[in-house]
């Protein structure tokens, strides 16, 4: 557990290389707020197909602004206009368009001011693609947490299918490689590893042996000492 200094912790890297679940974990250990971002633009993506927006169509999609409210709840819950699509936005559907909404400049700009609101007066563990280069290039502790390819697809199947969601093991790898090219091709704030992060490979760790290589790297950065 931390002390009373507010610190910010940016974990960033490829899709499907458990930032999330590690994060979570992370900020469960040093009991700060885990703020996951990925799933403000996966709501964003989900609103867009309720509506039978074409999330290619930045003009389209840009549009929706005006209309959106997303909320971060406890225990995870993702509210969008006030309704509960924790659930939905984990499906198929919204995993292979969201990479599409996440290169939208504006959309970014949308989201982006409201998570760096969030970790003005709080420590947080924040997780995405652009965490440590964009949304917080201050942060105290930066990780760029990787595993290869074949890892990932198996981890996000096995996720899909102990939540029910319908998937098979070749379109999540598929899915997988497309958005590696997405995000890390798109104009704005690309996936990129910032210059003062910690590479940090997870493909031959298991998740409890990836939050202590985690909480070492933070304990290494700040100088706090955190509880085992």
């Amino acid at each position: 557990m931390l002390d009373k200094k507010i610190i910010t912790i940016a974990i960033d890297g490829p899709a499907a290389a458990g930032k999330s679940t590690v994060a979570k974990l992370v900020a469960k250990a040093l009991n700060i707020t885990y703020i996951d971002t990925g799933a403000m633009y996966r709501a964003f993506t989900w609103y867009a197909l309720e509506k039978n927006v074409d999330c290619k169509n930045e003009e389209e999609c840009l549009k929706l602004i005006p209309e959106i409210k997303i909320e971060l709840k406890p225990n995870n819950i993702v509210l969008c206009n006030g309704l509960d699509v924790t659930r939905q936005i984990r499906e198929p559907r919204v995993s292979s368009q969201v990479s599409y909404i996440a290169s939208y400049k504006d959309i970014r700009l949308f989201l982006v001011e409201q998570q760096r609101k969030m970790a003005q007066k709080n420590s947080v563990v924040m997780d995405g693609r652009d965490i440590g280069t964009y949304v917080l290039p201050d942060a105290d502790v930066k990780i760029f947490q990787i595993a290869s390819v074949e890892t990932r697809a198996v981890r996000r199947y096995d996720e899909n299918v102990s939540k029910g969601i319908p998937c098979t093991l070749e379109e999540i790898e598929n899915d997988v490689r497309s958005r590696d090219y997405i995000d890390s091709h798109r104009d704005f704030a690309p996936l990129k590893a910032a210059p003062d992060s910690v590479l940090l490979d997870t493909s031959y760790l298991t998740i409890e042996e990836s939050v202590d290589k985690v909480l070492q790297i933070i304990e290494k950065k700040t100088g706090v000492t955190i509880d085992a």
